[in-house]
């Protein structure tokens, strides 16, 4: 049984998301403010964490910063605000997905389910052609390697530490080599189930991969201006 973390400070929306969670088969536990969040993380080592952005003292983001320090545990934000600069903010941090209140529960326990697809699979939606180097889960392309079964992330041997929505994206483009993707395909490589995004979200994804990768001197993605991204050569002058 899976166990999600909730976080929000208002005790009914807690309770309509454990109820739900729970009728759905998953181990649900409650964090009423951002400090308890951290503290049960820290005691449970959730498989989830649904994190409500606006709450007072310590507030979503900051809790995601913290979270992201530490682990690569996928996170679902929720928010009373529909603004779009608010859900990118959210994906910046590492948010791998991101649901408005007020919600429907069936919908928030099928975008939690589809998270925690994508991370049991290994994220093995990019099609079946076969990458450039694999072995059991292993993609290897110039400096950049993807263990698939571990979901861990290296440059020249060095790892990086990337979301699920992030590592799929990647194992889209590495999958392909030489393929140019619009947003629209990276997303439905990148997710199994079918998702509604902008073209915002897309390079919101794209600019945290660079900006982490350009911490060990690469960049895995090259863009191509008004069509999309691909695979970069990855070699050591890339970054």
């Amino acid at each position: 049984m899976q166990t999600i973390l909730i976080v929000d400070d208002d005790p009914h929306i807690r309770e309509v998301v454990r109820f739900a969670l729970e009728k759905a088969g998953y181990h649900a536990v409650e964090a009423a403010d951002g400090q308890a969040a951290l503290v049960q993380f820290a005691d449970l080592v959730p498989d989830l964490v649904i994190l409500d952005i606006v709450m007072p003292e310590l507030d979503g983001t900051e809790v995601c910063r913290r979270l992201r320090a530490q682990a690569t545990t996928p996170i679902v934000f929720l928010s009373s605000r529909d603004d779009e600069i608010d859900r990118i903010v959210g994906l910046e941090l590492g948010g791998d997905d991101y649901v408005t209140k007020p919600f429907s529960p069936r919908e928030l326990v099928a975008r939690v389910r589809a998270v925690l697809r994508r991370t049991a699979t290994g994220l093995e939606a990019a099609g079946t052609a076969a990458p450039p180097v694999a072995s059991e889960g292993l993609v290897t392309h110039g400096q950049l390697t993807l263990d698939l079964d571990r979901f861990v992330a290296r440059w020249g041997g060095v790892e990086v530490v990337l979301t699920v929505t992030e590592l799929g994206i990647l194992r889209a483009l590495s999958g392909f080599p030489g393929k140019v993707f619009s947003r629209d395909e990276l997303m439905t490589h990148a997710y199994r189930e079918p998702a509604v995004v902008t073209d915002r979200t897309i390079d919101s994804h794209v600019r945290r991969i660079r900006r982490k990768f350009s911490v060990v001197g690469g960049d895995p993605v090259q863009t191509v201006h008004g069509v999309g991204y691909r695979l970069g050569p990855c070699d050591p002058a890339a970054g």
